[in-house]
């Protein structure tokens, strides 16, 4: 930096000095310091998308078919070639899961293993014992042959801790700082994991995926911040698309190694057990500066300041810290008024309240759609784990398409073209005929890329719509009501076996429909400053309030 350069931030009146000005104008915004971070930070992202999705794979159905007593020896067999004799079927590869033909009240004097004329084919019982076709998942630990609705339960309990984990890691991140929720957070998601992988009960496996989850499921928001609090304000945006880029990466490397490790138990141990590296972190990575800043630890801030700079090849202008700091404690010396609670505030204005109503149901339809697609991704024709990596893989672009339009086109286009262009390929994929399956996987993917694009860009779109001083209550209003879309999508495979094959899809298109719609209601925040009061913030329905 010129001689010059460092006289202009020297010289700035005090009340203009902030972090941003800093690494904008002196240690740098995105220098080697950055990178390195970033790429710490990445591995975190990866184990967490490994702990998000591994219950896919580890609680996945299981094919099963009724055990006939008189027919079964020894040496059971799934598929045995007298399997039609006895249960309802098309091939010795499409048959009844859960159900077989009663037993002939008058049997035949018939020989040869298992004639038909021992069973009443014109009906039919359920399975009073299962045969199964492996025993790679819990499916098979916990006798969960034909209990879809218990099955699918583990996903949606698991998920109860993702919208709990939420508070707590904001609490001790809030308190003790980023680095010790990250470590906090991928520590206990390691030991657990591990702990759940030798359970031999039904009960403790779901007990411990709830418990793992909502004390441990937090390292992602832990890094996400800690990296976007650390960059100047021009690759804020980048850097959060890269941790989503980072976490699309491990669904894929997830799907690969449960292809490889396909026993649950093991599998597990394998995701979970290289999560303990992530402890080492505490003393690796630096503490995010900003939160020291807000605690009044300016020694440290400075250390750590003056390492990005001497990371980046820069120089740290003494006068802009000194600037810094007068500005921190001008701050704590501001007497405020008190407030009325954001609750009353909100009631009080019918436009904030409206961006309160439909914000969620964004959100909702963000995770709904999102995960139920990854989960069931795994039920499609073909490789299963082939099918999850496609799906996973879809996402990177869509998160870069968001990147490239947002400032391009504006907030409200690549919204409703992302909700509207994922509607039309859910339901073009629910009524497509059979034996289209190319043509399936196509539509099933392009609906992923465009919730994908949808993901990156409400993160952005909600942040603007809510004023500085509510806007983190607020959006995270929003965000933990969109929890109950991932807690309902592990069901929907349930959904699809028990009712109809095509629900899933129906319902993730008239969600998406309808969040399109309600677009509509909110205005476009494309070239308008940030609003820091309640008042600003209703102005942008009103008018273009240009930055």
């Amino acid at each position: 930096m010129s001689s010059q350069e460092k006289v202009e931030v020297g010289n700035t009146d005090p009340k203009d000095i902030d972090l941003d000005n800093i690494l904008r104008d002196e240690v740098g915004q995105f220098g080697r310091y950055q990178i390195v971070t970033v790429l710490l930070a990445a591995l975190p992202v990866i184990f967490s998308a490994f702990a998000a999705g591994e219950y896919i794979f580890t609680t996945a159905r299981i094919p099963t078919r009724c055990l006939i007593p008189q027919c079964d020896g020894e040496n059971v067999e799934y598929a045995p070639s007298w399997v039609l004799n006895a249960i309802p079927g098309t091939s010795t590869s499409s048959f009844e899961n859960c159900e077989r033909y009663e037993d002939n009240p008058q049997p035949s004097n018939a020989t040869g293993v298992c004639p038909a004329e021992w069973f009443d084919r014109t009906s039919t019982v359920p399975c009073e014992d299962h045969v199964y076709e492996n025993t790679l998942s819990v499916v098979y630990d916990f006798k969960m042959a034909c209990d879809e609705w218990r099955r699918s339960q583990i996903g949606s309990i698991r998920t109860i801790g993702t919208l709990l984990v939420l508070p707590i890691t904001g609490y001790i991140s809030d308190r003790w700082g980023r680095r010790v929720a990250l470590t906090i957070n991928a520590f206990n998601t390691a030991w657990l994991g591990v702990v759940r992988s030798f359970v031999n009960s039904y009960e403790w496996f779901l007990a411990l995926e709830v418990i793992e989850s909502t004390i441990g499921a937090g390292a992602y928001s832990s890094c996400y911040i800690l990296v976007t609090e650390l960059v100047g304000p021009k690759y804020r945006v980048i850097v959060g698309a890269t941790m989503s880029t980072m976490f699309a990466l491990g669904q894929v490397i997830l799907g690969f190694i449960a292809w490889g490790v396909q026993p649950w138990r093991t599998l597990t141990q394998v995701l979970y057990a290289p999560q303990l590296l992530v402890v080492s972190y505490f003393w690796i990575l630096s503490e995010s500066v900003r939160w020291l800043m807000s605690k009044g630890r300016y020694e440290e801030s400075e250390q750590i300041l003056k390492k990005v700079a001497r990371m980046n090849n820069k120089e740290l202008s003494e006068k802009s810290l000194q600037a810094l700091r007068a500005t921190a404690e001008a701050e704590k010396l501001i007497e405020r008024p008190k407030e009325p609670w954001l609750v009353v505030l909100v009631l009080r204005s019918k436009i904030i309240l409206l961006r309160c109503c439909v914000a969620p149901i964004w959100w909702i339809t963000n995770t709904l759609v999102y995960y139920g697609m990854s989960i069931n991704a795994v039920n499609l024709s073909g490789n299963r784990y082939l099918n999850y990596v496609y799906v996973a893989a879809v996402e990177i672009p869509g998160y870069w398409t968001a990147i490239l339009l947002l400032d391009r086109i504006g907030r409200k286009p690549v919204l409703i073209g992302g909700y509207w262009l994922c509607a039309a390929c859910q339901f073009a994929f629910a009524f497509i005929p059979d034996g289209y399956g190319g043509l399936s996987l196509a539509f099933y993917l392009i609906g992923k890329y465009s919730i994908a694009v949808v993901m990156t860009s409400v993160y952005v779109y909600t942040a603007e719509l809510f004023p500085t001083k509510y806007r983190h209550s607020l959006f995270a209003f929003a965000s933990m009501v969109g929890r109950l879309g991932s807690i309902t999508a592990p069901l929907t495979p349930a959904l699809a076996l028990e009712i109809w094959e095509s629900l899933p899809s129906v319902l993730f298109g008239s969600f998406a429909l309808l969040s399109g719609l309600l677009i509509f209601t909110t205005p476009e925040t494309l070239g308008t400053k940030l609003p820091n009061t309640m008042e600003e913030a209703e102005q942008l329905s009103s008018k273009k309030n240009n930055s």
